[in-house]
């Protein structure tokens, strides 16, 4: 049984589940076969991956999940292993397929034990089979016990199909949730495993299809994508030998209040880098010496309050661009308030990147265009849908829906799994790392999806793409530690990454 790739779509728990009964007609097994191969699957990636492991603690539960759990003891009884298995709850009770799991372990000569306050000593890798993906609600007492305890071993911890205590479709935890160093995920991956808190539970993410992936693709529609780096490829080939800087867009990026100029130059050098033709910047005026000596390619202006000149030039400046990147240090003071009410007299046919204070403004006064992307990470985004950080964490892709829904456009929402939700589809990215957590941060990333777009990608192609060179570039920026990252890290890595070939 090999592991594969992880394949470009994910599904809610259900979907899976439905999947799974359809692939098993078409394949014209019974349901117990593919719980013998999940349970092969995850057998065969413990062993290549702790090859000299000689005890295992198995720890199943009262489902299907832990049926493949019975199967994982046995094959490892049968090559010689020594195995504990504790059960969590009544094994007499068990039903159907876990049933019949359970019965060949006993016929092979296993014991079925009663979770102890400690793990045995001798133990080495630990295999979570305890709750699965049909949890929903919150993690009994039992259950949380046994799943605290796993915590604290410091052993290994490979878990089957998903960690217990993440949910499925969220990736929020409903209690106590296994810290897994490894999770194989059988015949689909579930779309709970690749955003909010699942990053922190769910370690190295390995995909077995079991021989009915496709099966599953055909049953079911799915509704989530994980982003690829052959999107790269596609979407930006090479330029024509004839190009100049007029071909390939002119963006303009806005902000930079007093004392954050920072912002907007790590912004507009990000969309020069990202292969726009042109970028200016529009700034405070203590900001425009520092662009220029730092990176004379950026044609910064300044831009006074109550300034008929100043509006003029803006208003020209804004005629000029192709697109317009707003909010990296705009601020929320008198000084920001009127830059960005200038600003928000743009057209839909202009398109927009807003982000920062950006953000905070529009929440203020709420309005709806279609030609703009939205970069909120989960504060800014709880204050554009008036609700708490939990609730936006609790479930990022429904707070992406919510928040297309009630803006319109693209919507980028952040943090580790960010979500591309364009109106029918979320994408998924799965690079980046917690050195990203440093400000700039997104600084950079408007910028790199403003001169995306600037170059002919559709909001929807420029917002996924961004996001995923954005965050592989960091990445290979934090080969040498996560701590110390910094904004400006990322730039080499960013050049790198969009000549993809």
């Amino acid at each position: 049984m090999t592991h594969q790739r992880l394949p470009q779509i994910a599904f809610r728990a259900a979907q899976v589940r439905q999947g799974e009964q359809a692939a098993a007609r078409q394949l014209g097994w019974p349901m117990y076969q593919l719980m013998e191969s999940a349970g092969t699957a995850v057998y065969e990636h413990l062993r290549s991956t702790y090859p000299t492991v000689r005890h295992l603690l198995v720890c199943c539960g009262g489902g299907n999940n832990g049926g493949d759990g019975y199967i994982v003891a046995r094959l490892a009884r049968l090559h010689g292993l020594r195995v504990t298995l504790w059960q969590l709850g009544d094994a007499a009770r068990l039903q159907g397929d876990a049933a019949t799991a359970r019965d060949a372990w006993l016929a092979c000569g296993g014991i079925i034990q009663s979770p102890q306050t400690m793990i045995p000593a001798e133990t080495e890798v630990i295999v979570d089979a305890l709750l699965g993906t049909g949890l929903s609600g919150a993690v009994r007492p039992d259950a949380a016990a046994l799943i605290g305890t796993i915590n604290v071993t410091g052993k290994p911890v490979v878990a089957v199909d998903i960690p217990s205590g993440l949910c499925a479709d969220t990736g929020r935890c409903l209690g106590e949730t296994v810290q897994a160093h490894q999770t194989v995920t059988l015949i689909g991956v579930k779309r709970g495993l690749l955003t909010g808190q699942a990053a922190q539970y769910r370690g190295e993410l390995i995909f077995a299809g079991l021989g009915a992936e496709t099966a599953l693709k055909q049953a079911v529609q799915s509704e989530v994508s994980i982003i690829q780096s052959s999107e790269i490829q596609d979407l930006l080939p090479p330029r024509a030998r004839t190009a100049h800087k007029g071909s390939n867009g002119r963006v303009l990026c806005v902000g930079g209040n007093q004392g954050m100029g920072g912002a907007i130059r790590l912004a507009s050098e990000a969309s020069a880098r990202s292969g726009a033709g042109l970028t200016a910047a529009t700034t405070h005026a203590d900001n425009v010496l520092a662009i220029l000596t730092a990176r004379p390619e950026i044609m910064a202006q300044s831009w006074q309050q109550d300034s008929d000149e100043s509006g003029r030039i803006l208003s020209e400046r804004m005629r000029w661009a192709n697109v317009i990147v707003m909010g990296p240090g705009l601020g929320q003071n008198a000084w920001g308030q009127a830059l960005y009410c200038q600003l928000n007299t743009l057209s839909d046919e202009q398109a927009l990147v807003l982000d920062a204070d950006g953000l905070n403004l529009l929440a203020r006064s709420p309005d709806y265009k279609k030609n703009r992307i939205l970069t909120p990470h989960p504060g800014e985004a709880a204050r554009l849908l008036n609700v708490s950080v939990a609730e936006v964490e609790a479930d990022r892709f429904a707070a992406a829906e919510l928040l297309q829904h009630r803006y319109g456009g693209v919507v980028v929402l952040k943090g580790a799994g960010t979500v591309v939700f364009d109106g029918h589809r979320h994408m998924v990215c799965l690079a980046g790392n917690p050195g990203m957590a440093t400000g700039g941060m997104g600084d950079v990333l408007v910028g790199l999806i403003g001169g995306l777009l600037a170059q002919g990608l559709t909001l929807s192609q420029a917002a996924r793409v961004g996001v995923w060179v954005h965050s592989r570039a960091a990445d290979l920026a934090a080969e040498v530690g996560e701590r110390g990252l910094l904004a400006g890290d990322l730039f080499a890595y960013i050049r790198q990454l969009i000549n993809l070939r």
